[in-house]
């Protein structure tokens, strides 16, 4: 195939060392483009189409969108569950609270660590989770949060970047600019195979670069992906 990259160019990003800092210097840049992220999301038509990949598997009653952002994705679908949303950043979350209700659409959203959810074991029937997985500082911990949380047989929703499994160079360049914009590139799959998942993975964009998990908790007894 032209324009391919090799396979040792394919390698994920380090771990940040210092998680506290990380989520901190991300937090600032939030904070200070959150009206401006709220306008482009909804000027991007390939990234609202991406994000909204996940609204046909959502399943069951109790909904938690995880690093909802500006609230464009919980316009779609809140008000046809019950639906709860966390999110890091304070002036994200008010910029969203404004836009939902602007709309009528209701949804409980507060502050909080993905790495220390604020919501009892096998509470939820789906996990949300777009463009958000590649900033936290240890996808492992996020991970065993949102397993924690979901009901067994729960879905969990993610979408994210990666490098497209046939190479080619236009989707390998996507994802290494989203690195080199503070993203941290990791290997969701691996993640998700630590856990008790069962889940599919697509590439729906970007030239492959853009992937959609849909993950399934099982039952301990189950066997692994």
């Amino acid at each position: 195939m032209l324009f391919k990259v090799s396979k040792e160019k394919i390698f994920y990003s380090k771990t940040p060392e210092k998680s506290i800092e990380y989520t901190e210097k991300l937090d600032k840049e939030y904070s200070k483009y959150a009206k401006a992220y709220d306008i482009a999301v909804k000027l991007l038509p390939v990234w609202k189409t991406w994000i909204k990949a996940v609204i046909p598997y959502i399943e069951g009653n109790r909904v938690l969108e995880a690093s909802f952002g500006t609230g464009y994705l919980l316009l779609q679908y809140a008000n046809d569950y019950e639906t709860y949303g966390i999110d890091f950043n304070n002036n994200m979350i008010e910029v969203a609270k404004k836009n939902l209700s602007r709309k009528g659409v209701t949804a409980s959203l507060q502050w909080a660590n993905v790495e220390k959810l604020p919501f009892p074991n096998s509470y939820f029937d789906t996990i949300v989770n777009t463009m958000a997985f590649s900033g936290y500082p240890s996808g492992n911990r996020a991970m065993a949060e949102f397993y924690r949380v979901l009901k067994e047989n729960g879905r969990l929703l993610i979408v994210d970047f990666d490098y497209p499994s046939n190479r080619n160079i236009f989707g390998f360049w996507l994802t290494k600019l989203m690195e080199s914009s503070g993203d941290t590139i990791r290997d969701i799959s691996k993640i998700l195979k630590n856990f008790y998942f069962e889940y599919t993975e697509e590439e729906i964009g970007g030239f492959g670069s853009v992937h959609l998990y849909i993950a399934k908790k099982l039952i301990k007894e189950s066997s692994r992906h």
